[in-house]
């Protein structure tokens, strides 16, 4: 099985030449809908921010960006992950998330 390799802008930067480059890789570039300054070490917003950012801010077919060295993020995502699923959402992987066509195909509808 052939594993789809995913690109993601350092802080959301890129140019039309990076995003052709990319793609000429064979990467396919995906952006994020919630991203919050969760990667200074030092400054940490704590348990009960990360879990109310995370909570407050998802909505179907939202990408979260949480950083691998947040604390704080470690601390609330069990929580977190249990109330979303409670709420009806489900967790999936980039490669499951429709293609374009299909998301341009039901807005016409």
């Amino acid at each position: 099985m052939d594993m789809t390799l995913f690109f993601r802008p350092p802080a959301g930067e890129y140019s039309i030449r990076t995003l052709e480059k990319t793609q000429e890789l064979g990467y396919k570039t995906i952006f994020w809908s919630f991203a919050y300054q969760d990667w200074l070490t030092d400054a940490q917003p704590g348990k009960q921010t990360a879990y109310n950012n995370i909570i407050n801010y998802s909505h179907n077919g939202c990408i979260m960006l949480l950083h691998a060295v947040s604390k704080s993020n470690t601390e609330a995502l069990d929580s977190a992950i249990k109330e979303l699923k409670a709420e009806g959402y489900r967790f999936e992987s980039l490669e499951n998330l429709p293609k374009q066509e299909e998301i341009l195909s039901r807005l016409k509808k």
